[in-house]
């Protein structure tokens, strides 16, 4: 059994906040998939059987039966998928899960917890047994936008982040925070405050991470690459500085990430996924 996805992006005003929305069924090309710290949030509606999650080297797996909210991480995380999967859900802005959160996204930086622990027991139990009685994904994906939108609120501070993160992410983290600090008209400790509360983590971090994904993007793994160039067209002070952070969000050296990319197109190629989950196995 193949691997179906279906994504579109939502409607307005939920399009400000979310990338797209998805749908995934089939049998994923392997086990356990590693995906790098990317700019972005991630809700997970499961409608199979339970996932594992392990954010980060010093935390346990925990499993998912009823999805999971994932606010913008700073490290890889591990996935461990059951054969087959199935579930909706939506890749969202690092600002974008905040109306939705009955909790500032600090708390949850690097630390998933259930849809459950966000919406409610009841809430998504109804939501789950809306999707599994929908006629196909696009009805599925339909349901939830139409949960999503119903859900929707006033977040305060939103505005000032939304606009200051999206300035991050047009430049690729190559902006100075003073500079969108003083654009913004706020102090750099409200500023820093007001991410911390709907992103997870500061300005300043959240450049970082768009400069790293940024440049790992840019990495063809079929082809010889001069990682000194490629670490000095990014920004970066030296190619030793350009190792150091790889291994910070990845756990990986340059040098592994390329072997384990070409795993995936070597064992997989064309296939849906590939570009950037990665094999874990």
């Amino acid at each position: 059994m193949s691997v179906e996805y279906v994504s579109r992006v939502p409607r307005p005003p939920l399009d400000r906040l979310i990338d797209d929305l998805y749908y995934l069924e089939g049998v994923p090309p392997y086990a356990r998939l590693m995906l790098p710290p990317a700019p972005g949030a991630l809700l997970i509606v499961n409608l199979g059987a339970p996932f594992r999650i392990r954010a980060g080297g010093d935390l346990e797996s925990a499993d998912y039966a009823d999805g999971c909210v994932v606010t913008m991480p700073t490290r890889a995380y591990e996935f461990g998928y059951p054969i087959p999967t199935r579930s909706v859900g939506a890749h969202v802005k690092p600002w974008g899960l905040a109306p939705f959160l009955p909790m500032p996204a600090a708390e949850l930086c690097d630390r998933p917890v259930t849809i459950e622990q966000v919406w409610g027991r009841p809430a998504v139990a109804g939501l789950r047994d809306r999707l599994a009685a929908a006629d196909g994904p696009h009805e599925m994906l339909t349901l939830l936008e139409q949960e999503l939108m119903r859900r929707l609120g006033e977040t305060a501070g939103l505005g000032l982040v939304r606009h200051t993160g999206s300035v991050i992410a047009a430049t690729g983290g190559a902006v100075a925070i003073g500079d969108l600090r003083t654009a913004a008209g706020v102090s750099s400790t409200h500023l820093a405050q007001r991410f911390k509360s709907l992103v997870g983590v500061t300005p300043k971090r959240l450049a970082r991470s768009y400069r790293f994904t940024t440049t790992m993007l840019t990495i063809d793994p079929a082809g010889p690459i001069d990682w000194g160039e490629l670490a000095a067209r990014a920004g970066y002070f030296d190619q030793a500085h350009f190792g150091h952070e790889f291994r910070a969000f990845t756990g990986l050296t340059p040098t592994r990430y390329v072997e384990v990319r070409q795993r995936f197109l070597r064992e997989h190629p064309g296939h849906v996924l590939e570009g950037w989950p990665l094999p874990a196995d």
